[in-house]
């Protein structure tokens, strides 16, 4: 899952809330955030091997630390607790808690489109249901999910302005998501490119969230 992580952000971010969309974008990719400098590390490992799936071409068969669902469960609830801190009496329990929720979504969606290379913890009792196998239903699910969480996220504002920057970072994630579907590219060539790539691409969309969200709220 890449650019599908994103839809849960757009679907959580309300006024009411007032969770900064970055922080959201931040949190749905957290693990992915964990695991780059835990690859670079040594820590957690991935290796190349194209056709392992139809869709990606990575070996996941190390990653206890971040994608395990136990591991998922305490980041989440790192990230409550993180965020309830910083946040202080400006933040409710129930934001904090919709933080925590956006973090462990990853896993959820991961789940999804996995082979079984997601343990239960530590790194036993891997599972995923394996859908990057199949290309054109992988792509299909993730762009569905991305579009539903926009038009919820569209639905709660008024601007103008705002509503365009939106749809038209939503085309730049559905262009990039075909890009690295069906782009014929060439998988990169060692763990560190891809650890270093996720990290760029995740930090420049939740640039592009911050931004977003400064978009001012009415056009009058």
């Amino acid at each position: 899952m890449f650019v599908g992580h994103y839809s849960v952000a757009f679907a959580v971010k309300t006024e009411r809330n007032r969770i900064p969309l970055w922080v959201l974008f931040v949190a749905v990719q957290l693990l992915d955030f964990l695991w780059a400098p835990c690859v670079l590390l040594g820590i957690e490992k991935v290796r190349i091997v194209p056709g392992i799936t139809a869709t990606s071409p990575l070996d996941l068969y190390y990653m206890p630390y971040t994608h395990s669902l136990i591991g998922a469960l305490i980041w989440s609830a790192a990230g409550f607790v993180v965020y309830k801190l910083v946040r202080g009496a400006q933040v409710s329990n129930s934001a904090a808690l919709l933080v925590g929720i956006a973090i462990f979504s990853h896993w959820l969606l991961d789940l999804i489109v996995h082979r079984p290379d997601l343990a239960i913890y530590d790194d036993t009792m891997k599972v995923g249901f394996g859908l990057w196998n199949y290309r054109g239903v992988e792509f299909v699910v993730e762009i569905a999910l991305l579009a539903l969480g926009i038009v919820l996220y569209l639905k709660r504002n008024s601007s103008v302005a705002r509503k365009t920057s939106t749809i038209i970072f939503g085309m730049v994630l559905i262009l990039i998501q075909a890009y690295n579907t069906f782009g014929g590219k060439r998988p990169l060539s060692s763990d560190r490119a891809v650890a270093i790539t996720a990290l760029i691409f995740y930090t420049l969309f939740a640039a592009i969230a911050f931004f977003l969200q400064r978009v001012r709220r009415s056009d009058s």
